[in-house]
């Protein structure tokens, strides 16, 4: 039970926290991951194949939503994953250095897997009860921004590390089990923060409305709000393009010229992710979440899916005339980073929108369960068409992917002034 007083409280110091601690472990396991296998020597079929396969937990996690609700509070829940997030991590750092480093490492990510998937089920359901309707649309912003900034944190920061470190110490393994080491105890240290940060909102002893419902009804009911089929199928195409893309656009910066890549050193990499690309994401996000809170969901959400999805097509041109000056690709990382950044804020309303009702929280966990299930897909055959097709002809396929999507903006229904801040 929330006590009505506790709404909104303390906003400011516990959404940008925890929302970068819900965004860390993900960017780890699912693109630092892909970084790091890179560097190692693996190919990019069994990149694409073996890390898409770390989807999973988050296509399955509304299996055991109802007992995150059911069982204990979400803010223990929380940080319970967290801790365990941060011991898998260690794993991970600890058996880089061994002879079976990818079935070992991938094990020990596969655990970590679990646990974020567990704690974005908590954290999400903290958000919308901590949250009134008002401060949920203003702080999305916020939310998905720090979101990002933990990707771009992971992608960038944590990705320059392990370039110095290559530079360093000429050893790859040495480099990254360092590196996914020191990651490991900054997942502690965020979730100390996150300890003194959330406030408890909640009673363990009380139960609510969303408690008293059946397991089995919790799933039913999601299955019978209007129109769902096409909001699962517009939640699963929103990002089709996009989530072949993050899998493969790593690997084409990294990759030598020969075989159609730019040939940009990790720390490059982690460089341009980690400055311009975090800057123009801040932007982005935060515009995104205003913008709805002013106007409401439906004006944006068409230019919203189009910013996120067109920057794609300049990847296709990097492939295309491969510059040899990292300006190019730079500037394609900001602006691709921007128009996620804006775009992502509708794809959140909307699954925020899918997930209304007496069960909330695990029908969020639902529609985010589909929402991994179009990153996981795609992303196992992407580096299967890229070897197929090449860089160029990958990335055109990524932007062509992106028009479902685009159609079904049609024909999805929700209210015009949804998110808006002072909706009458």
């Amino acid at each position: 039970m929330i006590e009505s007083s506790n709404k909104d409280k303390n906003a400011w110091a516990w959404v940008p926290s925890l929302y970068f601690t819900e965004g860390l472990p993900y960017v780890i396991v699912i693109t630092v991951s892909v970084i790091m296998y890179k560097k190692l020597g693996v190919s990019n079929a069994d990149i694409g194949i073996y890390t898409s396969w770390l989807y999973l937990p988050w296509v399955l996690k509304p299996l055991w939503s109802p007992l995150v609700d059911i069982k204990s509070t979400k803010r223990n829940w929380f940080l319970g994953m967290q801790l365990l997030i941060a011991i898998a991590f260690l794993g991970v750092g600890l058996t880089i250095p061994t002879n079976n480093f990818f079935i070992l490492s991938l094990s020990c990510f596969w655990i970590a897997a679990f646990a974020s998937a567990t704690h974005d089920i908590a954290a999400d359901g903290y958000y919308l009860i901590g949250l009134s309707e008002k401060k949920q649309s203003f702080f999305l912003g916020v939310r998905s921004t720090f979101y990002r900034l933990a990707m771009i944190t992971g992608q960038g920061l944590i990705v320059v590390l392990a370039g110095f470190l290559e530079e360093y110490y000429g050893n790859n393994q040495k480099a990254w089990s360092y590196t996914i080491t020191i990651t490991a105890v900054f997942m502690v240290i965020l979730t100390l923060t996150n300890f003194f940060t959330t406030p408890k909102i909640e009673q363990e002893n009380t139960l609510d409305k969303e408690k008293k419902i059946g397991f089995f009804d919790v799933f039913s009911t999601f299955f019978q709000k209007k129109q769902i089929g096409l909001a699962i199928a517009f939640i699963l195409m929103y990002r089709l393009g996009e989530s072949q893309l993050v899998k493969m656009a790593s690997p084409f910066l990294l990759d030598q010229t020969e075989v159609g890549g730019l040939a940009l050193s990790t720390t490059a990499v982690g460089t341009i992710y980690g400055t311009f690309g975090l800057i123009a994401l801040t932007i982005g996000g935060i515009l995104g979440g205003i913008v709805i809170s002013m106007h409401g969901l439906k004006k944006w959400m068409l230019p919203m899916i189009l910013a996120l999805n067109l920057p794609n097509l300049l990847y296709a041109l990097l492939a295309f005339w491969q510059p040899s000056s990292t300006l190019f690709a730079t500037l394609v990382v900001i602006i691709e980073q921007f128009g996620y950044g804006f775009g992502f804020a509708a794809y959140l309303m909307f699954m925020i929108y899918v997930a209304e009702g007496v069960s909330k929280t695990s029908h969020y966990a639902i529609a985010t369960g589909f929402m991994a299930l179009g990153m996981m897909l795609p992303g196992m055959v992407s580096g299967i068409i890229q070897e197929a097709i090449g860089y160029t002809g990958f990335f055109i396929w990524v932007a062509v992917a992106a028009v479902p999507g685009i159609i079904l903006t049609r024909y999805i229904q929700y209210p015009n002034d949804y998110g808006k801040k002072d909706k009458k």
